[in-house]
């Protein structure tokens, strides 16, 4: 189901989620959205050190990852940080959550949206896609990407608008940007990221 292109930086998990209902049946709880504050208790925290990874994970295929082509991760943290990190659907909470405390930007796509099969590569030049309802679109060039059978459709900056989850998902698919220097972070946020998915009653499997 899905490939990864050889990478010397990175240190990706991969696995998808069934929820037993669509998403708009199954509202955030409140032990969920209180996850979303910066100050909310956590077992894992983001610093400086996780950022410059992250960077320098992005920066290897060409990507400049700065401006408004920094990490999502980096997004949340300064929307959380202003009482901004709002709740948006289960899947994405959840996401929204561990990457804030992890630190890693993780890109969730809807399972019914997307064509299979499924490659983690960089993207080719001039490579871009719209990722959002309003039809900015973001330049992929050199940037590691999520692709589908139609191309890329998620990264560790913007998701693409074509795979988002939507009010009626219920089958999803998550990459955690994990990077190799930073040890064992991604395999404990995926740790924790299960524990909150089997509290939504949500069907986890990790890809291999």
């Amino acid at each position: 189901m899905l490939t990864v292109d050889p990478h010397p930086l990175l240190d990706a998990v991969a696995f998808t989620a069934a929820f037993p209902a669509p998403l708009s049946a199954l509202p955030s709880p409140p032990w969920l959205t209180s996850l979303l504050r910066a100050d909310a208790q956590a077992p894992l925290s983001s610093d400086d050190t996780v950022r410059a990874a992250i960077r320098d994970l992005l920066r290897h295929g060409g990507y400049k990852p700065t401006g408004r082509g920094k990490p999502a991760s980096e997004y949340l943290v300064r929307a959380a940080s202003e009482g901004a990190l709002g709740s948006i659907n289960a899947a994405v909470d959840a996401c929204n959550a561990v990457s804030l405390h992890s630190g890693l930007p993780i890109s969730v796509v809807d399972l019914d949206r997307a064509v299979a099969p499924f490659r983690v590569g960089i993207a080719p030049a001039g490579a871009q896609y719209i990722f959002n309802a309003s039809g900015q679109t973001i330049d992929l060039s050199g940037l590691l990407c999520l692709f589908d059978a139609e191309g890329p459709c998620a990264n560790a900056v913007k998701d693409a608008q074509r795979t988002k989850t939507t009010a009626d998902t219920r089958r999803t698919l998550t990459i955690l940007w994990g990077a190799r220097v930073l040890g064992e972070r991604t395999e404990r946020a995926f740790a924790w990221y299960r524990t909150l998915l089997t509290q939504l009653s949500a069907t986890v499997e990790r890809l291999p």
